[in-house]
């Protein structure tokens, strides 16, 4: 009888998901294993085939967060956070080389980044020590120091591999969570100025290639067949890709490699050659309607700890989002940030499928008021 009845209500938080989410969740997972095919040259076991699989894992830890009791995530909470913090430290003892940084450990058959997987564990121990105060209180210093010792250790943890651009997220994630809980505006203007002051000192301690990365932003031209190869195969590759594209599998900077990094970090730019700006357009709408349908939730929430999560998760596509096409344009400096979705990757795409997750479960669970008591 216990048995059937959590199978039961299973079944029904399970057909209580948010369909626009769910609709938008597989169209982008679609787009993003036709993207790898075409990134293979038109060969599914490369890319899409190790996509597949690993988003049907993600699937499934999509809808265990989904059904997932409010009682029980709530619990879990600080466990998975804290989890993350020790797959961190265990890359430092023994984690192995990629790309020049020590990101990865190995899990069985698989390697994960667990860089990737503390921005669900960043966002979960936010959601769960803000919903403890009320809006009135978190403007107390003292209250602050908690968050700060919460953030800084795990992004201590990624600098150390190194990997600015996921510590910088990370970062970000951690910064509009507070910003969502009610913290004023004068603590945000004071921490901006401090960063923006520390800008020249933290230059020194960059990695030679976070500098040339710099330089190269800076003066893309100045060494076009060396560092600043990247960022002007990419802009070649948008601007001809003109309005409609030059169709799958004939974008000549992508299927002719002299676009690198075509399935990961440039995907997008590959996507802007071979379906050209209505190709981009219809993936930034999709986006946006992702990213509006989860503050729209979190706006919904009765909960604090519901609100947050959902404000996390919506923090965390768009931060991915602007970060990857502003690189991928010039805009800013390569920073080595994944597209949600789109680009290649087994950790980062089971941690977009665990946030959307994160979405269903606050939209399951909307009408109730405290996470604690919610064990139906």
């Amino acid at each position: 009888m216990r048995n059937s009845a959590t199978m039961k209500r299973f079944v029904r938080r399970f057909r209580s998901m948010h369909r626009g989410v769910l609709v938008l969740t597989l169209a982008l997972s679609l787009f993003g294993l036709i993207m790898q095919y075409s990134a293979a040259g038109g060969d599914f076991s490369v890319f899409a085939k190790p996509q597949a699989i690993r988003l049907l894992m993600g699937l499934v830890l999509m809808v265990l967060f989904a059904v997932t009791p409010p009682a029980a995530l709530f619990r879990s909470a600080y466990i998975i956070y804290g989890l993350c913090v020790s797959l961190l430290v265990l890359v430092e003892l023994v984690g192995f080389m990629g790309l020049g940084a020590q990101r990865w450990v190995g899990v069985g058959a698989f390697s994960l980044q667990p860089s990737e997987l503390m921005k669900i564990g960043i966002i979960l121990a936010f959601a769960r020590y803000f919903q403890s105060f009320k809006p009135d209180y978190t403007n107390h210093v003292v209250v602050l120091i908690v968050p700060a010792i919460l953030v800084l250790i795990p992004v201590g943890l990624i600098l150390a591999q190194p990997n600015l651009g996921t510590a910088t997220i990370v970062s970000v994630i951690a910064f509009c969570m507070c910003f969502m809980a009610g913290i004023r505006w004068w603590f945000f203007a004071g921490a901006i100025t401090a960063v923006v002051g520390a800008i020249p000192v933290a230059y020194h301690f960059l990695h030679d290639y976070q500098k040339e990365r710099v330089n190269t932003f800076l003066n893309p031209d100045s060494d076009p067949l060396g560092a600043g190869y990247n960022i002007i195969q990419s802009k070649i590759a948008i601007g001809s890709g003109g309005f409609w594209g030059k169709g799958l599998l004939n974008g000549s900077q992508g299927q002719l490699d002299f676009l690198p990094e075509k399935q990961t970090d440039f995907i997008f730019t590959m996507m802007g050659e071979e379906l050209g700006f209505a190709g981009a357009f219809a993936l930034m709408v999709m986006y946006a309607l992702l990213i509006g349908f989860t503050m729209r939730l979190a706006a919904q929430a009765r909960s604090s700890f519901g609100r947050l999560l959902a404000a996390g998760v919506a923090s965390l596509l768009f931060i991915h989002i602007f970060i990857n096409m502003a690189m991928v344009m010039g805009m800013i400096p390569v920073v080595g940030v994944p597209l949600p979705f789109l680009s290649y990757g087994g950790s980062f795409l089971l941690t977009t499928l665990m946030a959307c997750g994160l979405v269903q479960h606050v939209y399951i669970n909307r009408d109730q008021t405290a996470p604690m008591r919610g064990i139906s």
